[in-house]
């Protein structure tokens, strides 16, 4: 009688996160059901067989069943598209169009001059003149073609900076000639200086007897944005989207800020590029708009496309016309991925669907645990400790003040504690409460954001606790210096954590004599306690701070009030 080996039980085995019910009952040799019964009975964890588990549990699992687990580092969705796209060689580049964006203030004329450039009427349909979503188009001029991305703002532009996908070459800043410079073309300057893309400015409204081309150059010149004409790098174009003045001159200096760049791509490998927008279509399933960024993308590739994957099952122009390949710099609407990606997640065509079902799957664990942990950027706390790991050599930050003569003094003050090591570069800075597009930009950018005698916008607050940005307050330049300084060093002390605990709006102020004045409140959110620490915003610049030294309801003293 034949003997059959008995297979001898692991005692040690390795795997990688993300694990779920079904990977540890493969590996253990214990059936998933028993798993989910332990589970429930003994960690009071309802699970399914694809649930994916948290490393304690797995470890204490392991325990129990009587087997040591050892987590190794799982390669990285990034790390294995990279191993199945090998470098291009240099003979297999070919010039590609450049991918152009329109920032700039909400009514200076962003789609009225791609609707001169495309001879089409989007902007009249459109409400308040304001862009709706992120379309893509490409034209031709003189034999050459342009890929023209038009975003509802910087915010959208850095979102997806903030994912990963740099999709844009050249940026072309759209600037009113008798508005000049205002607020959010202020911020347009910086998230475009912060990509690293080159600018060129569009001097639209150059029609109107009220124009001012000369004001508006100086404005720019101030911002750092030198015309060529005064001796700087800028390309500056005047032109008129109403009547189409300028606008050959404005495609053609996009076209030579192209030439210099000497954009290239390969034509003959596998595509890979960015999601500019994605929604589920009736009929058609989830739709993304992708622009292709190397390679040549066909109908029947398998594409990993961020957490979604699937077959190309059809493509279609920005004219609407249906075609079965497209080459570097081009957008098109790709029907096939299982799930809505989200704009400026990255996509890579691969060869095996179940190489591909892998990735997406590795991405969609990374985003679930992406969501339960709190996202981390650099903070004056953790500086000192990336600076001796050699994760940062730049301090990056973004200036908020309650007036422009704080700004200057402010940023020379930050600009002297830069060392030979560690420079400091300030992204951005303006006038204002922190709002969402400063946080935005942080997020993308890995800066700190420091609030000079400003508050912080309910959303912008809410986006920087999710992100992990760190905003400081500060109400004397000295301390804010001192601040960067010693965290720098070092030596920065434990930060005095806020916590915003209520919102009340003042309706009226009372004069009592040898008692000065009492604000009469209407509690709007949370509460309002005796001896807590209050913050007083006019207009969004803060006018005092100190603490609650009574709270009376009606003529009762009382401790709080809701």
């Amino acid at each position: 009688v034949r003997k059959v080996p008995v297979k001898k039980k692991e005692t040690r085995i390795e795997l990688a996160l993300p694990v779920s019910v079904r990977d540890l009952s493969e590996r253990l040799g214990v059936s998933a059901s028993d798993i989910i019964r332990r589970l429930m009975l003994e960690h009071q964890i309802r699970a399914n067989i694809n649930q994916h588990l948290d490393k304690e549990v797995v470890e204490l699992l392991g325990i129990q069943y009587g087997v040591e687990i050892i987590f190794r580092e799982p390669k990285s969705a990034g790390e294995m598209l990279k191993e199945l796209t090998p470098p291009d060689r240099p003979e297999d580049l070919k010039p590609r169009p450049p991918v152009v964006t329109l920032l700039g203030h909400v009514d200076h004329g962003k789609t009225s001059i791609l609707d001169r450039i495309r001879h089409t009427s989007v902007a009249a349909t459109e409400d308040g003149g304001i862009t709706q979503a992120i379309g893509a188009w490409q034209i031709s001029h003189k034999g050459r073609t342009l890929t023209f991305i038009d975003t509802p703002g910087h915010e959208a532009f850095t979102a997806m900076r903030a994912r990963g996908a740099q999709v844009t070459d050249v940026v072309i800043l759209v600037v009113a000639a008798d508005d000049g410079v205002m607020a959010q073309t202020e911020e347009a300057i910086s998230h475009a200086r912060a990509a690293g893309v080159p600018i060129v400015v569009a001097l639209n409204k150059m029609d109107k007897p009220e124009a001012s081309p000369m004001r508006v150059l100086q404005q720019l010149a101030s911002h750092g944005l030198n015309p060529e004409e005064w001796g700087g790098q800028v390309g500056c174009v005047r032109l008129s989207a109403l009547t189409g003045q300028g606008i050959d001159d404005l495609i053609e200096r996009v076209l030579l800020e192209a030439e210099l760049l000497e954009l290239k791509a390969n034509p003959e490998r596998r595509a890979n590029g960015a999601v500019l927008e994605a929604r589920m279509e009736e009929g058609r399933g989830v739709v993304a708009t992708v622009i292709v960024r190397n390679g040549t993308l066909k109908n029947g590739d398998i594409m990993v496309c961020g957490p979604a994957y699937g077959h190309v099952r059809s493509m279609l122009t920005d004219r609407g016309e249906e075609i079965d390949s497209t080459g570097p710099s081009t957008p098109v609407a790709v029907s096939g991925p299982d799930i809505v990606p989200e704009a400026g997640d990255t996509f890579a065509v691969v060869e095996d669907l179940d190489v591909a079902r892998n990735i997406a799957q590795m991405q969609r664990g990374r985003l679930e645990q992406e969501r339960r942990r709190p996202r981390t950027h650099v903070t004056l706390e953790n500086l000192y400790e990336s600076l001796a790991a050699g994760q940062e050599r730049h301090l990056r930050m973004i200036l908020k003040a309650d007036v422009q003569g704080s700004i200057e003094p402010l940023a020379e003050s930050l600009k002297g504690v830069g060392t030979d090591e560690v420079s400091l570069r300030i992204l951005h800075q303006g006038v204002g409460s922190v709002n969402v597009s400063d946080v935005l930009l942080a997020d993308a950018s890995d800066a700190i954001i420091l609030a000079f005698r400003v508050g912080v916008e309910d959303r912008a607050r809410t986006l920087a606790k999710d992100r992990g940005v760190d905003i400081r307050h500060y109400r004397v330049i000295y301390d804010a210096a001192q601040a960067v300084k010693d965290a720098l060093e070092g030596l920065l002390e434990p930060e005095l954590k806020e916590e915003k605990v209520g919102v009340s709006e003042v309706r009226q102020v009372f004069k009592i004599s040898h008692v000065g004045s009492v604000a009469g409140c209407y509690v709007r959110e949370g509460q309002v306690r005796r001896g807590g620490r209050v913050r007083v915003l006019r207009s969004g610049v803060v006018v005092h701070e100190g603490a609650v030294a009574s709270l009376r309801r009606g003529k009762n003293d009382v401790r709080e009030v809701d």
